[in-house]
């Protein structure tokens, strides 16, 4: 298993758990934003550009939706 196949390993865990605690925290929801940007450069840097430009859009709703919360405006973690 090469460094760049680690890293996408890495990335799609990452939001998986990220994913999975949203509920918790708004915080979870920010982070799963940026494992999806760690996912989109994975696609690019694989040659996957579809896989990467998706998980694009995939950052753009997580950020969008963190954006919204109101716990994050409130300072509440």
């Amino acid at each position: 298993m090469d460094a760049l196949t680690l890293f996408g390993l890495f990335a799609v865990t990452f939001m998986l758990v990220c994913y999975m605690k949203e509920e918790d925290s708004h915080w979870w929801t920010l982070a799963f934003a940026v494992g999806c940007v760690m996912g989109s450069a994975y696609g690019f840097l694989q040659g996957a550009w579809p896989f990467g430009l998706v998980e694009l859009a995939w950052t753009v709703v997580a950020l969008r939706r963190w954006w919204r919360m109101p716990g994050r405006r409130a300072g509440r973690a």
